[in-house]
């Protein structure tokens, strides 16, 4: 059990509430900009306090090969190294050490891997991952699990499952940072009767919060949906409910339907640098020759800098030439986007409104250009 998480209300499944951290409070639904290398693309911490972002991602596994996780820890962790005064949540390092799959092998006590950055022989288990992110200083550390492939047979999916929770239990044995939590992973592809046993499994560990992986890797969205549909509504109602790297507009809705409370993807940064940047209507793509000359700005009822003060015939002009400044005035906007979504669906929650706010934002389509 959480002691540190209330659920504030509910409206059907959906869940309105707060997550106390050494860093303050979260409150969720909530989208967390994620800062894989100590740092969300293009943009400063203080962008992001502007923005109203509370909680971010950083990657547990590029953090420890480039700068390397004692140097930041001698520098006030992670807070302290990016001059971030919110939360931080620090993933294992998991899906980056098997998504390597030419480069890594694993055995029951972890997993040897190549550097990305040098070549050199890596290692990580259960308990250097969580020795990293302790060191790291992170508000929630998450466990270190075998994240197999979306189209793993089921005797992979199986075997991936056991050896999760038996390193779920080895990860719970090290000694977390001052005031850090700890999240725990499930597991068991678009399978929903593994994904059941794997999260009777997961839930009697005493995690504070829970986690949905291994989804967003291939499978088709609704395949997804139907998995987050089913087994979301059976976490522990008391836990933080995370579902880790989704995704799309309508996807959050369909998590924030099923009960899930956080989320993290990089698709609006992504997005930003390729020119997509999302409107209410969808996206509108800042290539297309029609905003060349266009002196709106990208929303109108957007607060963030890039609408406040400039047009989409600038950031065309900024995207054409290759400029920095697109880079940041793209990703404060679609972050803003991002944010105010989720914080919408939050208010709706929280006035019983809900199902009109979902209607409402798919009513505006999610097609764009």
């Amino acid at each position: 059990m959480s002691e540190r998480f209330q659920v504030l209300a509910k409206d059907g499944l959906a869940r309105a509430g707060a997550l106390a951290t050494a860093h303050g409070p979260v409150e969720t639904p909530v989208f967390m900009p994620v800062g894989t290398q100590a740092t969300v693309k293009s943009l400063s911490s203080a962008d992001l306090e502007a923005l109203g972002a509370r909680i971010i991602l950083a990657n547990t596994y590029h953090l420890a090969m480039r700068p390397g996780h004692e140097l930041i820890r001698g520098l006030g962790g992670l807070h302290g190294f990016m001059a971030w005064p919110g939360a931080i949540l620090t993933d294992s390092g998991g899906f980056q050490v098997f998504s390597h799959s030419g480069r890594r092998a694993i055995d029951e006590d972890g997993v040897t891997f190549q550097s990305h950055v040098d070549g050199s022989p890596q290692r990580l288990t259960p308990e250097s991952a969580m020795a990293i992110q302790a060191a790291l200083g992170s508000d929630i550390a998450m466990a270190f699990d075998e994240c197999p492939p979306s189209d793993a047979d089921p005797g992979a999916l199986a075997k991936a499952m056991e050896r999760t929770t038996r390193w779920a239990r080895r990860c719970l044995t090290t000694l977390a940072a001052p005031g850090q939590l700890r999240f725990g992973i499930v597991q068991g592809g678009t399978s929903l009767p593994m994904r059941e046993a794997h999260l009777a499994e997961m839930a009697g560990l005493p995690f504070d919060g829970l986690a949905l992986g291994g989804l967003s890797v291939g499978e088709p969205p609704e395949v997804m949906h139907e998995v987050v549909a089913h087994v979301a509504p059976r976490m522990p109602a008391d836990r933080p409910r995370y579902l880790m790297g989704v995704g799309r507009p309508q996807d959050l809705l369909a998590g924030i339907a099923a009960g899930i409370d956080m989320f993290d993807c990089v698709m609006p940064t992504r997005n930003a640098r390729n020119g997509h940047l999302f409107v209410p209507a969808g996206h509108l793509n800042i290539a297309n020759t029609r905003y060349r000359s266009d002196p709106e700005p990208i929303d109108s009822a957007c607060p963030c800098e890039a609408c406040r003060r400039y047009s989409r015939a600038y950031l065309a002009h900024l995207f054409r030439a290759k400029e920095i400044l697109y880079y940041r005035l793209a990703t404060l906007h679609n972050l803003q986007y991002y944010l105010n979504f989720v914080r919408g669906a939050r208010q709706a929650i929280l006035d019983g409104r809900f199902a009109d706010y979902a209607a409402e934002r798919r009513a505006l389509g999610e097609g764009g250009e």
